[in-house]
């Protein structure tokens, strides 16, 4: 079946992925998006009845994507939250919840509160610091 679907991919013009990090031809979004469409339960594992009713299923999931599903790359926060700078009321309110549950209960803590500082970017194949620090000082 793989090498059919190959063979369908490139008769259609689209590259296959190797899941090579940071290699421009690479698709690891794309690929982490439709995981997470063929998961979500509400996707029609028998297909769709029309063009109509896989855009109109599309259309619902994307808005589910956006607004409703905690991403755990972006500390449990919507990508709309983070878009609109929700996010940092959010994560400060979090904080509060469990430094005061920790105060209530130390007995149920072992270490430290959760981590929920903010990332500065998201990847899915992050650049190793000393490789950032030597790009950095090479583009400068």
């Amino acid at each position: 079946k793989a090498a059919t679907f190959l063979a369908t991919l490139e008769k259609l013009g689209v590259q296959s992925s190797f899941s090579r990090p940071r290699v421009s031809n690479d698709n690891p979004y794309s690929e982490s998006l439709f995981k997470t469409m063929k998961y979500v339960p509400t996707f029609p594992n028998g297909g769709f009845a029309s063009i109509t009713d896989a855009r109109e299923w599309v259309t619902r999931f994307v808005y589910w994507y956006n607004h409703v599903h905690m991403h755990s790359g972006i500390k449990y926060l919507t990508p709309y939250q983070r878009h609109y700078s929700l996010d940092k009321n959010i994560i400060e309110n979090r904080k509060k919840v469990y430094e005061m549950a920790k105060e209530n209960h130390p007995e149920r803590w072992s270490g430290k509160i959760r981590n929920w500082d903010l990332p500065n970017y998201v990847a899915l194949n992050p650049i190793k610091e000393e490789e950032l620090a030597l790009i950095e000082k090479t583009s400068s």
